[in-house]
C-alpha cells in the first residue's frame, strides 16, 4: 500500500516516540520573527498541527492568546503538561482540514503541518485557511522545500508550488530563508501571507 493513500497514524507515531520532527523547542525562524514583529497585543493565534506545543508556547510567552491544535491526544497531553503554566495558551484536539472554528483567528502559524498531510489534500488545506483565518489575517509558515517524492511524511514541495497554491486567496508579503534547526539547512523556507478581503 503506497504511503500516498495510507494516512499516517499520528497517535501511533507519538506512542512509539517516532517523532523526529520534535526538537523540544520552538522553531528558530519563529523566534527570530517574533523578536522583530509589531503585532497588535490582542492578536489571536492558531497553531494547527502543534504537536507537543513548542511553537504555541513561543507565541503565548509574548502575550498572545494562542491555541494549539493537533490530531494526537498524546502530543496534546504532553503539551499541556509542559506548558500549562503559561497564561493565554490552550490546547485542543482537532482536524484543521475538516473542522471549522466558532470564530476565525487573526493569525495562523504553521511549521510541520503542510508537509505532513498527503499531497492530494493540499487544496483542502488552502480552503481550510479560509475557515480558520479572518479576512485580512496573517498566515505565517515555515515550509519544507525539497522535491516531492512518494515517501513521506514529510512530503516535499517547491517554493513555486506553495506560492501557486496560496496566491489565489492570499497576498504574499514576504518570503525568506529562516534560521533553522541543525540538519535542515536547505530544507526550510518561510512565508508571510495576508488573506485577501
Amino acid at each position: 500500500c503506497s504511503i500516498m493513500t495510507k494516512a499516517t497514524d499520528w497517535e501511533e507515531r507519538y506512542q512509539q516516540e517516532d517523532t523526529p520532527w520534535d526538537k523540544d523547542e520552538p522553531a528558530p525562524g519563529l523566534i527570530d520573527w517574533l523578536n522583530e514583529q509589531t503585532l497588535a497585543p490582542e492578536t489571536r493565534v492558531l497553531v494547527p498541527g502543534c504537536g507537543r506545543g513548542h511553537d504555541p508556547s513561543a507565541w503565548a510567552k509574548r502575550g498572545f492568546e494562542t491555541t494549539g491544535m493537533d490530531l494526537s491526544e498524546i502530543a496534546l497531553a504532553d503539551a499541556r503538561q509542559k506548558y500549562e503554566a503559561l497564561p493565554n495558551l490552550a490546547f485542543f484536539p482537532g482536524n484543521f482540514l475538516e473542522e471549522k472554528p466558532q470564530e476565525p483567528y487573526d493569525l495562523i502559524f504553521e511549521h510541520t503541518l503542510y508537509c505532513a498531510i498527503e499531497p492530494s489534500r493540499r487544496d483542502e488545506y488552502a480552503q481550510a485557511l479560509n475557515h480558520w483565518l479572518k479576512p485580512g489575517g496573517l498566515f505565517l509558515a515555515i515550509h519544507f522545500v525539497f522535491p516531492l517524492t512518494e515517501e513521506g511524511p514529510p512530503f516535499g514541495a517547491s517554493k513555486e508550488e506553495i506560492t501557486k497554491r496560496f496566491e489565489p486567496g492570499f497576498e504574499l508579503l514576504n518570503d525568506w530563508k529562516p534560521r533553522h534547526f541543525e540538519g535542515r539547512r536547505d530544507e526550510e523556507w518561510m512565508f508571510l501571507w495576508k488573506r485577501k478581503i
